[in-house]
């Protein structure tokens, strides 16, 4: 049998994880997950059952008639009894509330979730989809979901690094002196792996996903070229400069000499100290770490900051924003336009400051 890739192994979990989530929601939220599933991915459906299930938590804490039933036993009249009163108070919740809050437990000792603006956004726009989809059916009488006001987006300015901090963020990497004592232990087992990670996302702008997907055979050291599966499953080459390629050969050589924990993992670039694949998790929590020491203000670094530094580095080379859009493997440049091309007023105004003109002659200056 040939053997499963990386992507067929984390669809295979998802869907199983899907799976489980849906025993214990209404059988209605089944059938909508399943009348999606030829034009989603499982990271989506993933993404859709967990938003129904914190709506679910909702309305069986905060809501009375729901509150005397589980919500795998909810039917359709169960569902028709939801208002819009209901569901506003459901955005309010999504501000603030606590999982898993056990009786007895003080606040201190619950999980306190937080959505902002995008959270409350990407949750109610879950609940339109399965309320629209149920008023299509003929199941209710009619989408409530939509009679709830979706929160108004505020730009937030891209977050990224200029040329000092990328050079501060790839010295405390490489050598680790600023780091503490116990960061240090494992820096010398770490150091050549997380160097050629972060220069791989400073080089190419992939997704972490992305990255924590690469297998050894993946590589194109001749051609200084990688490939990557894409979110939906596509495919896709990407080049990087010497620099990128220097760092991961030097990583290779290291990585030759570790023997995997699993055959699952032996194809894996990237190996955690466990000598399995790195998880994304792992990847955040290390971008983290060596952003705190390097770039201390700029408090939400992550990967797909390091990923907004690559692409805001090549629109400001280039101003091709369809350059941009296709390295960064957006479906639709509307959505890189929207992030990168405000640079260009930006880079109008710079070149206006330094065009110098004669001085105003003194017969005209009052």
């Amino acid at each position: 049998m040939p053997e499963i890739t990386y992507q067929e192994r984390m669809n295979a979990e998802r869907t199983e994880k899907v799976r489980h989530m849906l025993r214990e929601l209404p059988p209605s939220c089944t059938d909508f997950i399943n009348s999606i599933t030829m034009t989603t991915s499982p990271l989506t459906r993933m993404a859709y059952t967990i938003d129904l299930q914190t709506f679910c938590d909702y309305a069986a804490k905060e809501l009375p008639y729901f509150s005397t039933k589980s919500p795998s036993s909810w039917n359709d009249d169960d569902m028709s009894r939801f208002t819009a009163r209901d569901l506003n108070g459901y955005a309010d919740y999504l501000t603030l509330y606590y999982k898993d809050a056990s009786i007895g437990e003080t606040v201190e000792q619950q999980k306190v979730l937080r959505n902002h603006e995008c959270g409350v956004m990407r949750k109610l726009s879950s609940l339109r989809s399965y309320f629209d989809y149920l008023f299509k059916m003929e199941r209710v009488p009619g989408n409530v979901a939509a009679l709830v006001s979706l929160p108004k987006l505020h730009e937030k300015p891209i977050l990224h690094l200029i040329g000092p901090e990328i050079e501060r963020l790839l010295s405390v990497a490489d050598d680790g002196a600023e780091l503490t004592p116990a960061q240090q232990r494992f820096h010398a087992h770490t150091r050549k792996r997380d160097y050629a990670i972060l220069m791989l996302f400073l080089g190419t702008g992939v997704r972490v996903s992305e990255c924590v997907g690469i297998d050894i055979g993946d590589l194109d050291l001749a051609s200084n070229a990688v490939l990557v599966t894409r979110k939906g499953g596509n495919q896709a080459i990407l080049y990087y400069p010497n620099e990128v390629a220097d760092a991961l050969k030097t990583y290779l050589e290291e990585r030759k000499q570790i023997q995997p924990a699993t055959k699952a993992d032996a194809n894996a670039l990237f190996l955690s100290l466990q000598r399995r694949r790195i998880s994304q998790r792992a990847v955040q929590m290390m971008v983290k770490k060596y952003c705190s020491v390097a770039v201390p203000l700029k408090k939400r670094m992550s990967p797909h900051k390091l990923r907004s530094t690559y692409a805001t580095r090549l629109y400001h080379e280039t101003e091709d924003i369809y350059l941009v859009a296709d390295a960064l493997g957006h479906s639709d440049v509307n959505t890189t336009r929207r992030h990168y091309a405000a640079m260009s007023d930006q880079r109008r105004r710079d070149a206006a400051r330094n065009v110098h003109l004669p001085s105003l002659p003194e017969d005209l200056q009052q």
